[in-house]
């Protein structure tokens, strides 16, 4: 019987995805190799946020092809690091069940989404030691001022190393919707944090902008919780396979309010597809998961609205503005379309870039305020000293 947690190929997978971080790493210090150590980083930082995006994405696209246990066991293949080694077991499960969840197609698909992930992890790990080796081969003020913070790395780290956890529970687990929607989640609070990096390293070198006004910051505030609140509840929705549950569009099953068990629909501890008590899901549960998803996208959208309306009225925050904006037409168009069109997979996938995408440009801008705020703080606080002194 196969091992559901085989770790024979572990060092085989961590020496794959540390060959595969090499790449990135030696291209960008040839491509940097006049630049300061400082610019490399930054400039491998900003490729690890955009492979983390695509591990994101191409996540979903896993998750569409029902290849989330296209390899049953964790982390390798059968106990291989690659399928080409599982052939002959993949072979027999496909001859048993040939549109079933292990076949050589989906089999290869979930394996480079674990190859992606281990590169991922090795470029965090590279990005840890580089920035604890700056802090003690440099002075810490210098290395702060140049927007260094080696806790940020680190706690990406951390949660790149949770976030491998949930990977193997994802399969373990036989696609637990509660796992599977924090490892959903997850991917994008990492997404936040490699992007909190970067705008660290480029706040000394970025013009100062604007504070922002306490109503502002309300609202910002507020839509990034709202923002977290309906990514959640998207991944209920894709995790139970509840987007066909209403085919129609603005109406759900030819109704304003369909009929609908949020008792059922919104128990967090069950299996696939099952009630807590082990009976098959009713559909008016995933009803109730789908339309709740809808409502709670109405809300979101028009606090975004605003959000984005509000910023285009300041000069300096025109571009992120206009980002959000592009970002709330591109939801709302996926998400329809994932409803009327019966979830192509393209859409789906944009959907999910697009969720990506609202976390990278709201966590920029609720970073970059934050460190504006400081700046304007730090300057007063300096300008009083002075005063004091004269």
């Amino acid at each position: 019987m196969q091992s559901l947690f085989n770790f024979t190929p572990l060092a085989t997978m961590l020496c794959i995805g540390a060959l595969l971080a090499l790449g990135p790493v030696s291209w960008v210090w040839l491509r940097h190799r006049r630049k300061t150590s400082s610019q490399r980083v930054y400039a491998l930082t900003l490729l690890t946020l955009f492979l983390c995006f695509d591990l994101v994405m191409f996540g979903a696209f896993t998750r569409l092809s029902d290849a989330g246990l296209g390899c049953p066991d964790w982390p390798g293949c059968y106990g291989n690091a690659s399928p080409h080694g599982a052939a002959s077991h993949i072979e027999v499960a496909q001859r048993a069940m040939p549109t079933g969840p292990v076949t050589h197609e989906k089999a290869w698909v979930e394996m480079i989404h674990r190859y992606l992930a281990t590169t991922v992890g090795g470029l965090i790990l590279f990005l840890t030691l580089s920035a604890w080796l700056r802090v003690w081969t440099e002075r810490r003020s210098v290395y702060r001022l140049q927007g260094g913070d080696p806790w940020w790395p680190t706690l990406t780290l951390v949660w790149v190393c949770i976030q491998g956890a949930f990977g193997a529970l994802t399969v373990t687990q036989k696609l637990f919707p509660a796992i599977v929607t924090m490892h959903l989640l997850g991917g994008l609070v990492l997404l936040g944090l490699l992007t909190v990096q970067v705008v660290h390293m480029t706040a000394p070198r970025a013009p100062r902008m604007p504070d922002f006004s306490p109503g502002l910051s309300w609202l910002l505030w507020l839509c990034c919780t709202l923002l977290i609140i309906q990514v959640a509840l998207g991944a209920w929705v894709s995790t139970n396979y509840a987007v066909l549950a209403c085919a129609d569009f603005p109406t759900c099953q030819g109704s304003w309010w369909p009929q609908m068990d949020f008792q059922k629909g919104f128990e967090v501890w069950r299996e696939l597809g099952l009630t807590r008590g082990g009976e098959y899901i009713p559909f008016a549960a995933l009803t109730a998961i789908h339309y709740v998803h809808r409502i709670a996208a109405f809300m979101v959208v028009f606090a975004l609205g605003i959000l984005a309306w509000r910023l285009n009225r300041l000069p300096e925050w025109r571009r992120p503005s206009r980002w959000l904006a592009a970002l709330i037409v591109l939801q709302l168009g996926t998400g329809i379309s994932n409803v009327v069109f019966a979830w192509p997979p393209a859409a789906a996938i944009l959907h999910t870039g697009g969720a990506g995408a609202l976390v990278v440009v709201l966590t920029w801008v609720l970073t970059t305020s934050r460190l504006q705020h400081r700046h304007q703080m730090f300057a007063r606080d300096e300008f009083v000293g002075l005063g004091q002194t004269l």
